[in-house]
């Protein structure tokens, strides 16, 4: 079900990572700007996070809609005002960036282009802008908390809100309208430059969003809307608790009955960004951890059986093959890995995790990668290369200090280095590896520590806020990359 992929290198930074002026990366200039150093590079995959307009915690992995793009992520002329250079200050940002596109939506022309755009969404645009509009009436809160008729979506009620909240109906419509305008400009310049887009499509999607607000019948809800069961996992390399998520669960059995018709959507939509897509948490897909709706922590859970192969029939039937990365980590059974293989997706490994104790690490190593494999020396959920060989375990894993020290030990003769610029050797070993895709975190070649960290898994706050400036990823970074991507092989002929 999935195509061939070839030898090849890819880099991982989400946009909001991208130096600009408006304290927060942007998908115009500074973006196309990125995508000349990639070349300069040799490197054909550009692995960002999913795209989505971000909510509560400004996690790309919580979203308004399954659907839309992140406003904050349009292009937009600075005003002067000063951010930081390396973070995301998101609680000055977003009201900053929320009065320029206000002014930047007033002067866009509602033409035939706009027009266009409009009809061409009509599946999910004008309900995600309603409910959008409906968000901001009433301050800001979760769906299920909105007067009876709107959350609910009584026909009536909802005729009445849109005639009152017109204005702003359109507004979010234009934002739409912009967002993607800029975002295929940038696909367009990648496809010129030979480079793939790797988006991220999370296996849920948040409670307090469009799609559950709207689908009220494809997740296991209560009568008021509030969500009868949730998302996690159970506890892990990351969390002695689990993680709990709070995303609402699917009724797999209602979508199996409509041929998966929201999960074909979706995934149609998301091949219209991305040229190649990773499943977050496939293993999901097999069989998930499911947590009461009322539990503060993920330990009391249990397994229940995810719909299988079948929802990836469907996908393939509607959409022909399509590249599509399974991200397999975590508690990976026989049985996940059997649904994998059945739909040929290759799976992940993280060099990170090749030098534990338990028995997991050998999948890691890279003398058992397989070819079909997308390998990195670390994720967005990975401490970086430098901050993890310099961490203790304190704070950052369940990893005590020994086992520390033991892993660290193992890596030196694993690797065959004294353990300096610990960042250039797993880059080297990932890139040198059997393995067809590899995939390198920016912070890894910028050779950066801890503090930029772009996610730490059950962490409430600052996550998300890395941002690099252009001084520094100097020529000799993009001089050494390229040699080493020349050197493996991974460079295609067609680049320059």
């Amino acid at each position: 079900m999935s195509t061939t992929f070839s030898r090849r290198a890819g880099i991982l930074l989400h946009p909001t990572s991208l130096p600009g002026a408006n304290g927060i990366g942007e998908i115009g200039a500074e973006a196309l700007r990125f995508v000349d150093r990639l070349a300069d590079a040799g490197v054909t995959i550009w692995q960002v996070l999913p795209l989505g307009p971000t909510g509560y915690g400004d996690s790309p992995y919580q979203c308004f809609s399954a659907f839309a793009g992140n406003p904050l992520l349009i292009e937009v002329a600075g005003d002067g005002t000063p951010f930081p250079d390396a973070l995301v200050a998101f609680g000055d940002v977003i009201p900053h960036k929320r009065r320029l596109l206000d002014a930047l939506v007033a002067r866009t022309p509602r033409d035939a282009a706009y027009d266009r755009f409009v009809a061409a969404n009509a599946d999910w645009l004008p309900d995600y802008a309603l409910f959008m509009a409906l968000k901001h009436a009433h301050g800001g809160v979760s769906w299920t908390d909105w007067e009876p008729g709107a959350a609910l979506r009584a026909p009536a009620a909802l005729t009445a809100w849109r005639a009152k909240l017109a204005s702003e109906i359109e507004q979010i419509q234009v934002e739409q309208f912009l967002f993607y305008t800029q975002y295929f400009a940038l696909k367009r310049a990648c496809a010129e430059k030979g480079i793939e887009i790797m988006g991220d499509v999370p296996i849920y999607v948040a409670h307090d969003s469009a799609d559950v607000w709207v689908n009220r019948a494809l997740f296991k809800l209560e009568a008021d809307g509030r969500p009868t069961v949730q998302a996690g996992v159970p506890p892990d390399y990351f969390s002695e608790t689990g993680q709990l998520w709070g995303n609402p669960i699917y009724d797999w059995d209602a979508m199996q009955r409509d041929g998966y018709r929201w999960w074909v959507r979706r995934m149609k939509a998301a091949f219209d960004l991305f040229d190649i897509v990773r499943l977050d948490h496939f293993r999901g897909f097999e069989a998930f951890w499911e947590v009461p709706g009322n539990a503060e922590n993920a330990i009391n859970g249990r397994w229940v059986n995810g719909p299988g192969v079948s929802l990836f029939r469907a996908i393939h039937a509607a959409l022909g093959p399509r590249s599509i990365v399974a991200e397999n980590l975590g508690l990976i059974t026989p049985e996940v890995e059997a649904l994998r293989q059945a739909c040929d997706y290759p799976g992940m490994a993280i060099l990170q995790f090749a030098f534990g104790g338990d028995g997991s690490a050998k999948d890691f190593k890279p003398h058992n990668y397989p070819r079909n494999r997308v390998v990195y020396t670390g994720t967005h959920d990975n401490d970086t290369a430098i901050g993890w060989w310099s961490s203790t375990g304190e704070g950052d894993s369940t990893r005590a200090s020994d086992d520390v020290a033991r892993e660290k030990d193992y890596a030196m003769r694993y690797l065959g280095t004294d353990g300096r610029e610990m960042h250039w050797t797993l880059i080297r070993w990932v890139l040198a590896s059997v393995a067809d895709t590899a995939i390198i975190p920016l912070q890894d070649v910028l050779g950066l520590g801890t503090d930029a960290r772009m996610n730490l898994p059950g962490r409430p706050s600052g996550n998300w806020q890395f941002r690099f400036t252009w001084d520094q990823l100097t020529p000799a970074h993009l001089t050494r990359l390229a040699d080493l991507v020349r050197l493996y092989d991974r460079q295609p002929a067609r680049a320059s």
